[in-house]
């Protein structure tokens, strides 16, 4: 059979079409099964306020238990509980709790921050962020990383701050 300009130009102009309809097709069987992020849920258990022996206000007890799988630290001073995320708040960096200076300290950048998340030093535009904390029915700490505060009065009561009685 001859290929003439005509056959050969038909011929591309079909292929073009069914290129075109296969890759609507695709896209259209794609779009069936939508990408799915799968996160941590924001809400935690973080045990008893037992199992966090308390510091004093100048120098609270600091927990990293949760540091690596939550992003949180847990915090007890003799007036109670509190968590703070360890998020830099400059770049999102994980920082670091630092024992010797009492202070959190984002290796990236070097932004210190507080036992209660101020800013101390570095290029960090505001405070750490404080996740809300409180006792279910059982007795056990829950950390809800979805309501956060880190104003300096509001921070420090209600629902940031956990006021657990000293142990004995």
């Amino acid at each position: 059979m001859e290929v003439t300009r005509r056959r050969f130009l038909l011929g591309v102009g079909w292929s073009a079409f069914a290129a075109m309809i296969q890759g609507t097709l695709a896209a259209t069987g794609r779009f069936m099964f939508p990408n799915v992020l799968y996160e941590k849920p924001l809400r935690f258990n973080a045990g008893r306020p037992s199992d966090f022996p308390a510091g004093s206000k100048a120098f609270p007890r600091v927990s990293e238990a949760f540091k690596n799988s939550q992003r949180v630290w847990i915090f007890r001073n003799d007036r109670g509980m509190y968590a703070l995320i360890a998020q830099c708040t400059h770049l999102g960096c994980t920082p670091n709790w630092s024992d010797a200076e009492n202070r959190v300290r984002c290796p990236c950048h070097g932004s210190n921050f507080s036992p209660e998340g101020d800013v101390i030093a570095g290029p960090a535009p505001q405070p750490l962020f404080r996740p809300a904390i409180r006792l279910n029915d059982d007795g056990e700490i829950v950390i809800d990383k979805g309501f956060v505060e880190n104003k300096a009065g509001a921070r420090d009561r209600g629902d940031f701050f956990l006021e657990v009685a000293p142990t004995a």
